[in-house]
């Protein structure tokens, strides 16, 4: 591919800065290939292994999901199967370490992980100093960014703020509903597509005091979705996840 992979574009200090409608262009065509992967070929295609490394760029920037070294074959209604825990450190969802199943909703976690990638500039396993002065994690950051009501904070510096404000707020919200710890209230892709595309709004939901060591203490489906109060919505649920005292 003649412009190599975009992790160059989006971490190397002597490659130019991809701008925002570049960037924007690159995630709608992720997302519409993982779509065909997951729902539209012959088969059920699980990627394993969705990073900005594995995206390669045409001669016009258009963006093509390369690598299928660990991709998992399945017929569709089949239910995915227990395997080897593969990928990349920090796109792994956290039900991989329980069930070791690979399924779509994992890929789902893997994408968000890449949407807040290309939105703020950073690597996914990257510490981050917080507005305390602490060491937080690249996912943790973001959703401290949200609570403090400035989540565009979070966007790449090497940006300008130079973006389509709507689109940079989506595209960060949709990362994090992508990374929802809890595999069944992510979205699929085709509720990603329509999301980005603007054909369904983004359903309001709200995350508080996510904690992801306390969420993998928990034993059982039954017990993460007591936790979880939903209702009608663009996606068929509203996700408010309340913790602790709440």
């Amino acid at each position: 591919m003649p412009n190599g992979s975009l992790d160059q574009y989006l971490f190397s200090q002597t490659t130019p800065c991809l701008d925002w409608n570049q960037r924007f262009r690159i995630i709608k065509g992720v997302a519409s290939g993982l779509l065909y992967l997951h729902e539209e070929w012959v088969k059920v295609v699980i990627h394993r292994d969705i990073k900005a490394s594995n995206v390669l760029l045409d001669s016009e920037f258009n963006a093509r999901l390369g690598d299928f070294g660990l991709a998992r074959l399945y017929d569709h209604g089949t239910d995915f199967q227990t395997t080897r825990v593969m990928g990349t450190l920090g796109y792994l969802a956290p039900e991989l370490a329980r069930r070791g199943k690979a399924t779509t909703s994992s890929d789902v976690y893997a994408f968000g992980v890449f949407l807040l990638e290309v939105a703020c500039g950073r690597r996914p396993v990257e510490l981050i100093v917080d507005g305390d002065g602490e060491d937080v994690f690249f996912i943790d950051w973001v959703l401290d960014c949200w609570r403090k009501g400035d989540i565009l904070a979070c966007s790449d510096g090497r940006l300008d703020k130079q973006y389509v404000l709507e689109e940079m707020e989506l595209v960060l919200k949709l990362g994090l509903l992508c990374c929802h710890p809890i595999p069944t209230s992510r979205p699929s892709m085709r509720q990603t597509m329509q999301y980005l595309n603007g054909n369904s709004p983004l359903p309001e939901f709200s995350l508080f005091s996510l904690n992801y060591d306390e969420i993998l203490g928990f034993h059982g489906d039954e017990i993460l979705d007591s936790h979880v109060i939903s209702c009608p919505s663009s996606m068929a649920t509203t996700v408010s996840l309340l913790y602790g005292d709440h």
